[in-house]
């Protein structure tokens, strides 16, 4: 079943067309990857759904209604362009952005010693804002974007100014939230991120759409029966059906290779060959990633 529901939605500044025509199907319990260079329309597509602007044409569906004032609480949004009351106690601050999204004050104080807890920062209770360093600052942002455990949670660069810990630390808590029901929405340049996390993606460049799936079945498709090969002795040639890419010698004089299929052949009858030429010690397909293919498509399409 499908929370969020993007159709046909387009959106001009000027002469600009930040929208073409864009559709995506967010899958319930899910993270979905927003993925795209900057000014493909990301963070446009993001603040329609947010209601922060309208779109020209097109429909939004959230569990079936129309987009509507009413599932802004049921949406948590952590902006790219992070914006907290510097001189607001860091409590106070959190305190007051629960209560906005509905909680009773007592709900949201239990909630909030939970989560200043679990990063490990309840002695920045009584802190201002201004005090923390732009880590701190990100940390109590993400809190208070799902805090109240929204249904759909969307997330512009949640990684920018962490650490390699706290992003782990926040990697986690994306986890777990997408395990109790939240449905997130991940837009990020960080492919590394995008492998570890996503369940699909949309690709978008130049406003528009150009691809989108599950993340498993995109890598498959774009497979390209290429093998990489570690074994002892150099391989001066192959038969016309396979084609040596690459060679790099390894330490221990190990050499690797990266040898495509051609003609539709199998892998075993390329080890067949192999074994006669060689000593093979590694034999294991190359999978394209996430960040290959993002690569590949803007390349293709921008020149296309």
């Amino acid at each position: 079943m499908e929370v969020l529901k993007v159709e046909n939605i387009c959106k001009t500044y000027g002469d600009h067309k930040a929208l073409d025509n864009v559709s995506l199907s967010i899958p319930k319990q899910s993270i979905f990857g927003l993925l795209g260079p900057n000014g493909a329309g990301k963070t446009t597509l993001i603040r329609i759904i947010t209601q922060i602007i309208n779109a020209d044409s097109g429909e939004i569906m959230i569990n079936g209604e129309k987009l509507q004032q009413k599932h802004t609480g049921v949406i948590g949004y952590l902006p790219e362009e992070r914006g907290l009351y510097k001189k607001m106690k860091v409590g106070e601050q959190l305190l007051y952005l629960t209560q906005l999204k509905g909680m009773n004050k007592r709900e949201a104080i239990q909630k909030i010693k939970i989560w200043l807890a679990k990063f490990e920062i309840e002695d920045w209770a009584k802190k201002n804002i201004e005090d923390l360093s732009k880590g701190m600052q990100q940390k109590i942002q993400f809190i208070a974007t799902v805090i109240h455990e929204p249904e759909l949670i969307i997330l512009d660069e949640p990684f920018s100014g962490f650490d390699p810990i706290n992003a782990n630390l926040v990697k986690d808590e994306i986890l777990e939230l997408r395990e109790k029901g939240s449905t997130i929405i991940f837009s990020t340049h960080r492919m590394e991120s995008v492998e570890e996390l996503c369940d699909d993606i949309a690709l978008i460049n130049n406003s528009r759409k150009i691809l989108d799936g599950s993340k498993k079945e995109i890598k498959h498709n774009y497979r390209s029966n290429t093998y990489i090969v570690d074994h002892v002795s150099d391989i001066a040639s192959l038969s016309s059906d396979y084609e040596i890419l690459t060679t790099k010698t390894l330490e221990d004089n190990m050499n690797q290779s990266n040898i495509k299929i051609m003609n539709g052949l199998s892998p075993n009858q390329l080890i067949q060959e192999l074994v006669q030429k060689t000593e093979v010690h590694g034999f294991v397909e190359k999978i394209p990633s996430i960040n290959d293919i993002f690569i590949a498509k803007v390349q293709e399409e921008n020149h296309g």
